[in-house]
C-alpha cells in the first residue's frame, strides 16, 4: 500500500514560562497523555539530590567532561544556572526524531534561542503565561516554600522571562489549566502533520497521480 511509505520526523516541543505559570503541570499531563512524546533528560554537573537517579532525572557529568561535550558540539544547548552547568544531549534528542518520536524540553528562553540557532526546523517552541500578575502572585505564595523576599524576586525574573514572549511560536494563557492541556495538544497534533516532516510525501503522491 502507498500509506506503508508515508512517515515522519519527530519534533522537540519546547516549553518556557515563568515560575508558577503552571508549566511543571501542563507538561506532566501532556506525557501522560501522548504515547509518542518524551522528555528530554539534560546533563549536569551538580551532584545528585536525594532520590534523583541517572538517567531518569539527569545525567551527571563532571566539569572537564561537560566541556569537552560543549566543544565537540554533542549539546543541542547549555548553560550555567547559579555555580552549575547545564545541557540537552544531542544525540539522545535525535534518536527519537529520527524515530518519528517527539521530545518536550522544558528551558528558558536564552536555551529556546540557542535551540533555534542548532535544529530551528525541529523546534516549536511554547511560551505559558498565567492569567494575571496577581495570580501568578498567589500561586507563588500558595507553594508556601518560600519567604516574602524569594517571591518578590521570584516575580521581578517573571516580569523580564514574559518580556520575551514574541520570540515563541505559540501563547498559551494558562487560566484553566485541563483548557491549557488541551490547546497543547492541538499544537502537537497540527505540528505532527506540517508538509514539512511528513518523509516520503513526495513518492506518496507521486504514487497516487500514477494510477491515473
Amino acid at each position: 500500500m502507498p500509506g506503508s511509505k508515508l512517515h515522519r520526523r519527530g519534533l522537540m516541543l519546547v516549553l518556557s514560562s515563568p515560575s508558577g505559570a503552571g508549566k511543571s503541570t501542563i507538561a506532566r499531563a501532556l506525557l501522560e497523555r501522548e504515547d509518542e512524546l518524551f522528555m528530554s533528560i539534560s546533563m549536569t554537573t551538580r551532584p545528585p539530590r536525594p532520590g534523583e537517579k541517572e538517567g531518569r532525572d539527569y545525567f551527571f557529568i563532571t566539569e572537564d567532561e561537560y566541556t569537552q561535550k560543549v566543544e565537540n558540539g554533542e549539546l543541542l544547548e547549555h548553560a550555567r544556572v547559579f555555580s552549575n552547568y547545564y545541557g540537552t544531549p544531542r544525540t539522545l534528542v535525535e534518536q527519537h526524531l529520527m524515530a518519528g518520536e517527539d521530545v518536550l524540553i522544558d528551558i528558558d528562553w536564552q536555551g529556546t534561542q540557542q535551540l533555534r540557532d542548532s535544529a530551528r526546523y525541529d523546534v516549536i517552541s511554547i511560551f505559558i503565561l498565567p492569567p494575571s500578575y496577581d495570580e501568578l502572585e498567589q500561586r507563588l505564595m500558595m507553594r508556601g516554600q518560600d519567604s516574602e523576599e524569594v517571591i518578590r524576586k521570584r516575580m521581578a525574573k517573571a516580569s523580564d522571562e514574559m518580556s520575551h514572549w514574541p520570540e515563541y511560536d505559540y501563547v498559551i494563557v494558562n487560566d484553566v489549566i485541563e483548557e491549557s492541556i488541551e490547546n497543547l495538544q492541538s499544537i502537537l497534533k497540527a505540528e505532527r502533520l506540517r508538509r514539512t516532516r511528513r518523509l516520503g510525501l513526495d513518492e506518496f503522491v507521486n504514487s497516487i497521480r500514477s494510477r491515473n
